[in-house]
């Protein structure tokens, strides 16, 4: 998925870079620059900074992420928002990675990109899924459950952040009644116009149900935009950092968890893979968010055929760059087979 750039010169340009920012280090020489097996969004490296500074030896590992310029999965890419919400959201005592560096001139590297610190742990992996590999699949049933709840903890401690006190109104506050739902589906409807082809039969059937069922949410709330266990890094059984914020959003909480719940399905059952023993389902964890957040969920059948179609959409917009690079066969079947069965299941159609 690298697209466009020499990484090697990267390097060199940003050991430049890095003289500039850092006027009191001495010999900054820079490592690494490789890329996480997951991730198909902003493209993500890690490297590794050493340098001199009052006579010691320092080092330290970094994250850069930086915009795709030739197959974006999503229409907007704005770097400094993300930073800004990293920025915050540490000051609010969210966990997430320190964000250090920003930089908006793309003739720096020839991209706007911005840099986080590097933090250690481990992530429940997506290809091959953590229900049948890695170390959630080696844990106890126990462990299971602890490290699901732990996730559900941080989505609910986002959800129920004071965002205005947080100042995080820049993302924009929806009005009352349903916008911050019509919102949230007009997003997607503008991801779907950038697919190729920029319709589907089914997943537009699901939009118009949608557009027609739209409930009005009890409270506006922040939400990260990707909940799931692969954008979480635990460490000793406790969630050290919460990553990808590129699609964060005002929006009815309800969708956010709705969305956790229909990743782990597509992971598991979409995939035709049996649920790990010991995760919590459906009703346990909406049980459990409940008794976190003090509020009572209500509309999380609406929300998970939201789900299903938004995440058709994203798998519709990135298919044909995944049969592009090589990722899939370009005969293989649809990736979005699953969520057209489950829309079909839903809403009833034939």
């Amino acid at each position: 998925m690298t697209q466009g750039l020499d990484l090697d010169d990267v390097r060199r340009r940003l050991t430049q870079w890095f003289k500039g920012k850092m006027p009191e280090a001495k010999e900054i020489a820079l490592s690494g620059l490789d890329k996480p097996s997951a991730g198909l969004s902003n493209e993500t490296y890690s490297l590794e900074l050493r340098w001199k500074e009052a006579g010691l030896n320092r080092q330290q590992k970094l994250v850069i992420r930086w915009v795709p310029p030739r197959y974006p999965l999503y229409p907007k890419y704005d770097v400094r928002e993300q930073f800004l919400v990293l920025k915050h959201l540490e000051a609010a005592g969210i966990p997430v990675p320190q964000a250090l560096w920003l930089e908006e001139d793309p003739s720096v590297i020839g991209r706007q990109f911005y840099i986080v610190e590097h933090v250690e742990g481990w992530i429940p992996p997506e290809n091959p899924p953590y229900h049948v590999a890695g170390p959630l699949f080696d844990s106890t049933p126990e462990r299971r459950a602890r490290i699901w709840n732990k996730a559900v903890e941080v989505m609910a401690k986002i959800h129920t952040l004071d965002w205005r006190r947080a100042g995080m109104e820049f993302l924009g506050a929806p009005k009352a009644g349903t916008d911050p739902i019509d919102r949230h589906i007009a997003y997607y409807e503008w991801t779907m116009s950038t697919a190729t082809p920029p319709t589907d039969l089914i997943l537009d059937a699901a939009r118009e149900w949608l557009k027609k069922n739209v409930p009005v949410p009890k409270q506006v709330s922040l939400c990260w935009g990707d909940a799931r266990l692969g954008n979480v890094i635990f460490r000793d059984d406790e969630v050290v950092a919460v990553l990808d914020w590129e699609t964060a959003m005002l929006a009815d909480a309800e969708a956010e968890l709705a969305w956790m719940l229909h990743v782990d399905w597509y992971m598991g059952e979409g995939y035709g893979l049996p649920r790990l023993e010991g995760l919590p389902g459906p009703d346990e964890t909406v049980d459990y968010y409940e008794k976190l957040t003090g509020q009572k969920v209500e509309n999380l059948f609406y929300h998970d055929v939201f789900a299903t179609w938004r995440q058709g959409v994203i798998h519709h917009k990135l298919e044909p760059t995944l049969k592009a690079i090589g990722y899939i066969p370009p005969d293989s079947p649809s990736i979005n087979a699953a969520n057209y069965e489950k829309i079909r299941r839903l809403l009833r159609l034939s």
